[in-house]
């Protein structure tokens, strides 16, 4: 695809996201006043995450062009860097979470809606913002991993990392239960403390299988090993 189109379209994404970001928070929702507000939910972190990623893809388009044809060494390098945080953010947070996100939430969401979305919800988040934060964050880093190459870290590197984020937010969401005594999704309450440790460890392999899963698919439409 060409780098003009490329560009408009990470425009588009970013705004989509930031127009997202913008109704969510002007919702008045009682879970938003209470100990953490929307950064206890992980659906919030992520668009945060998509928004600073796409953020950082714009802000490279715009440099590439800037630098294109100038012989300026350090310009040169500062691309580089950029191009590196990128590419780590797609690999490491943006492909991952983002994929978890959406198949977690509509994988339960199809067996038991209240378990993590409950119908209360549907007085205060319109059904196009659902989909904003729930479904189109899939296509957008398909579209995304597709329309550019990335380069993806060691895979013990990128595996440490995506683990990082996984225990850190679990360990967040159980300082919310310990601060609060309400668990930030109702799925929980119905777990017993072992079932509960067995829960984690689960989600943390699952985002775990979503790095690898990323890893491939890129090489696969690169065809890195040629």
């Amino acid at each position: 695809m060409a780098l003009v189109p490329c560009q408009v379209l990470r425009a588009a994404i970013l705004l989509s996201y930031c127009s997202i970001l913008c109704n969510y928070k002007a919702i008045d929702m009682p879970a938003h006043q209470t100990y953490g507000g929307s950064w206890k939910f992980l659906t919030f972190i992520d668009l945060v995450i998509q928004a600073v990623f796409f953020g950082i893809c714009v802000l490279t388009d715009l440099s590439s062009l800037l630098t294109k044809g100038n012989d300026s060494q350090e310009q040169e390098r500062q691309l580089k860097k950029l191009i590196s945080l990128r590419d780590w953010m797609m690999a490491v947070l943006a492909f991952p979470v983002g994929v978890f996100v959406v198949t977690m939430f509509w994988s339960i969401y199809i067996y038991d809606r209240e378990l993590v979305y409950p119908k209360l919800l549907d007085n205060f988040i319109p059904a196009w913002l659902n989909h904003g934060m729930h479904t189109t964050v899939l296509p957008f880093v398909l579209i995304e991993m597709r329309t550019t190459h990335h380069q993806y870290p060691s895979r013990s590197c990128g595996l440490a990392a995506v683990c990082t984020f996984a225990v850190g937010y679990i360990l967040w969401v159980c300082w919310i239960h310990h601060v609060t005594g309400v668990w930030v999704y109702p799925l929980l309450e119905h777990l017993s403390p072992g079932i509960k440790v067995v829960f984690f460890a689960a989600v943390t392999v699952i985002i775990n299988m979503f790095y690898l899963v990323g890893e491939v698919l890129n090489n696969y439409i690169w065809d890195t090993q040629k």
